[in-house]
């Protein structure tokens, strides 16, 4: 993307929290904190789900995928804050920008889709248990997660592509931790009223969309638990897809607030906050959910930590 010959603005300011530098310092340690839980918590559920054969099924193939996706998602963001907090340096380039909305953006989509994904497994996996092993065969698993990166990557191609085109002059100033989309409209010399719209709405098409597939897939388990006459029966169906309910939850709850809603009567600060909430402490509270409520996953992690341990001893 060459953008350099369409605009005066060669950089912008990322501004990030407007705090005193003993309570950056402190910011800074809480993120870095959360970050590298982020990436070590979902390191081990990867490696854990790759060493445990019992692990080796549809749901733990999207898991292992979606952790992946999210220690991608929490890179796009946090190294470049954790710098400017411990530097104060906050600059970052028009391409830089561009670039990192583009994968916080395709990312972003990634996890709609195998949200999505997820809730199909569980779907099957509960409503349809004779025919689950027939649909999610191991060649159809790998085809929808190749197909969920595939479509996310490219169908966002072009929108970003379209603003890499926009000319930016004079105010550069972006009011936010990491570069994200209205900011960069808002900056831009260019009409970009036509570019917005298609942006937003691209957005209301993937979020309502894997969202509505969701909202369905849990109607049909809702409607299937109920029929358990037990109530431990109904509660040990529930628990395996407990998990990605809440993350569902915390997921969608943060991006509706943030994108789908009318522009008036929010300041700053709260979009900042939900900036926060959705970019770092949903990643950060994703491994921390699946491993504590997922007996499967804990059971398997006991287990590679007690052989690692006897092989150390002996």
């Amino acid at each position: 993307m060459n953008i350099e010959s369409n605009t005066t603005v060669k950089e912008f300011i990322l501004l990030g929290f407007h705090v005193e530098q003993k309570l950056q310092w402190f910011l800074f340690c809480v993120f870095f904190f959360m970050y590298t839980s982020t990436i070590t918590g979902n390191t081990i559920i990867i490696i854990v789900i790759w060493q445990t054969s019992k692990l080796h099924s549809p749901m733990y193939l999207f898991l292992g995928n979606f952790s992946f996706m999210e220690m991608c998602y929490s890179s796009v963001t946090m190294p470049k804050m954790l710098t400017d907090l411990a530097s104060g340096n906050k600059e970052i380039s028009v391409i830089g920008c561009v670039t990192q909305l583009y994968f916080f953006f395709v990312l972003g989509a990634i996890e709609n889709y195998f949200l999505a994904v997820m809730a199909y497994d569980r779907y099957l996996a509960i409503c349809n248990p004779l025919r689950y092993l027939a649909i999610m065969s191991n060649r159809f698993c790998h085809q929808l997660v190749l197909i969920t990166w595939l479509v996310s990557f490219t169908g966002s191609f072009v929108p970003m592509y379209l603003l890499s085109k926009l000319s930016f002059c004079g105010r550069n100033e972006i009011d936010n931790f990491f570069c994200d989309a209205s900011p960069i409209f808002n900056l831009s010399c260019t009409n970009t009223s036509v570019l917005k719209s298609y942006f937003f709405i691209l957005v209301w098409i993937i979020v309502f969309s894997c969202l509505l597939f969701i909202i369905l897939s849990y109607l049909h388990i809702i409607l299937v638990i109920l029929k358990i006459p037990s109530n431990n029966g109904r509660r040990k169906v529930f628990s395996t897809c407990g998990s990605h309910f809440t993350v569902v939850i915390l997921y969608y709850g943060s991006v509706i607030s943030m994108y789908i809603r009318p522009n008036h009567g929010y300041t700053f600060v709260f979009d900042k906050c939900l900036s926060v909430f959705y970019a770092i402490v949903t990643p950060f509270l994703n491994p921390i959910i699946y491993s504590l409520r997922n007996k499967s996953i804990r059971e398997a992690i006991k287990l590679y930590k007690w052989s690692h341990w006897k092989e150390h001893i002996l």
